[in-house]
């Protein structure tokens, strides 16, 4: 067991200090999602990919993240959750490093992939080690909640940490930087995190495990490729494959002794809502903020450490409500909390798209304060029911479950609300390139810059106002069917 509890059940002062240590990777692997929001232009300048370059390098590290979770949270369960994490922290140092001084496209995206790899380890064994050590209810919560604001806002601060670091240093430092954290945990690990498994004697079902990875990585691809291009053939019939490839998955898990995925837990609404609000969030969150970067930079013509200042509103709001979800839960309950952090988000997300229109920054930083209160309270109540959802020994495969739904969210809304905010400026704008930053590079004419920058504006805002009112819709059905049961 890992950092055992004191016998009357209270985590021990070692407990504490082990979950401190346990927050540094989980800060790291939340901060690797957003924090080349501002530094692909720089990325783009030294290593010139191409446009599917570009969204590779973005997304490469989310969707490995995404489909590896559900195998690394069964084998953290079955062959020790610290030494998983080690070996992940491992890899995702080696990737971070690799990362840093890439000189080709291809080697960046190999980097990004192998940090991916490494990353999908340290969420879902990080989650469960929470959940074996602290088994008095209160302080699971607070626990979980600490461990979810640093997760959430991670995600948040990230495009300011890479400004900050761009402000002084080259594009590779944004990966350097893990390193320190990565180290300090290789070593201390051993000496603060006692192994935990669980004795789980079924062996690991690798055909499932090959299904579900293989399954959400063609989906993902076609959903990417459908939002960008349109349903072309390639598209729909790789997409078709991987639905087909997670029936099978699913199916197998029914008749399967010992799944990797405990399908039945879907059958209770609250679960099932947790999971939604955990894909949502992200969803809309990480467009809104990789969109926003953009505005901010070259609409508005902020610099880069300015723009990245932006995200502090929603990372303190993120982080606040993330440690205080507790008490909230023991007031209203969770099926409350979800309620109102989906109006949270959808009202935040509603403010900030009229910002361009109404107060400007002022307004941008309410819609993100706004918009992170309900991230926050979703990082927090999602991560605990999905923990608390399930014995013990499968503690990492359901946190696995609610891990999943945080990275194909921000995978898919880079995807697809980039695409319509993307397909919107293509249709409104000047014509001269399909981005804003290379049309402000192509274009000799003033009045065709502001054109372009009108026609992104109005895709950024579009897109944006898709994911409030999305997040609205679904505090009305939470409230509906989380009431009936």
């Amino acid at each position: 067991m890992t950092a055992v509890a004191s016998s009357s059940g209270r985590a021990t002062r070692r407990d504490w200090i082990a979950l401190g240590l346990l927050t540094g990777p989980i800060l790291l692997v939340s901060m690797d999602g957003s924090i080349l929001f501002l530094t692909m232009p720089r990325i783009s300048e030294a290593l010139a990919p191409t446009a599917p370059q570009q969204l590779w390098i973005l997304d490469i590290y989310a969707f490995l993240v995404a489909g590896l979770l559900i195998l690394m949270g069964n084998l953290g369960d079955r062959h020790g959750r610290r030494r998983l994490m080690w070996l992940g922290a491992a890899v995702f140092g080696i990737g971070s490093l690799a990362a840093a001084f890439a000189t080709s496209p291809e080697m960046l995206i190999a980097a990004r992939a192998l940090m991916g790899v490494g990353g999908s380890t340290l969420l879902p064994s990080s989650l469960a080690i929470i959940g074996t050590v602290f088994t008095d209810p209160k302080q699971r919560s607070t626990a979980i909640g600490i461990w979810a604001a640093w997760f959430g806002a991670g995600f948040a601060i990230g495009p300011l940490v890479g400004a900050v670091l761009l402000d002084h240093f080259w594009w590779g430092s944004v990966f350097l930087v893990n390193l320190p954290v990565v180290i300090a945990f290789l070593v201390l690990a051993p000496l603060l995190l006692r192994e935990a498994r669980t004795e789980e004697s079924a062996p690991l079902d690798l055909l499932s495990a090959a299904l579900s990875f293989a399954g959400i990585l063609m989906v993902v691809y076609a959903l990417k490729s459908i939002a960008a291009d349109g349903p072309t053939a390639v598209a729909m019939v790789v997409g078709a494959l991987g639905v087909a490839l997670l029936a099978v998955f699913l199916s197998r898990q029914f008749r399967l002794p010992a799944p990797l995925v405990q399908v039945q837990l879907f059958r209770r609404p609250l679960f099932t809502m947790a999971i939604v609000a955990a894909g949502s969030s992200v969803f809309s969150f990480s467009a809104a903020t990789y969109l926003g970067a953009v505005y901010l930079q070259t609409v508005l013509g902020m610099g880069i450490v300015a723009a990245g200042m932006m995200a502090i509103p929603a990372a303190i709001t993120t982080f606040a409500l993330s440690t205080g979800s507790g008490a909230l839960v023991d007031r209203v309950g969770s099926r409350g909390v979800l309620s109102a952090a989906f109006a949270f988000m959808g009202t935040g997300l509603l403010v900030l798209a009229a910002a361009p229109t109404f107060g400007g920054l002022v307004t941008y930083g309410i819609g993100t304060a706004v918009s992170g209160i309900g991230y926050g309270l979703v990082f927090a109540v999602a991560s605990e029911i999905a923990v608390t959802a399930v014995p013990e020994r499968n503690a990492g495969s359901a946190s696995a479950i609610s891990e999943t739904s945080f990275e194909l969210g921000q995978a898919l809304g880079l995807a697809i609300l980039g695409s319509l905010a993307a397909l919107i400026f293509r249709l409104a704008g000047p014509g001269v390139a399909d981005t804003l930053s290379e049309t402000v590079r192509l274009a000799g004419d003033d009045a065709v810059i502001a054109e372009a920058q009108r026609a992104f504006t109005l895709g950024f805002g579009t897109a944006v106002v898709v994911g409030g009112l999305m997040h609205l819709a679904l505090a009305v059905v939470a409230a509906v069917v989380l009431r009936r049961r």
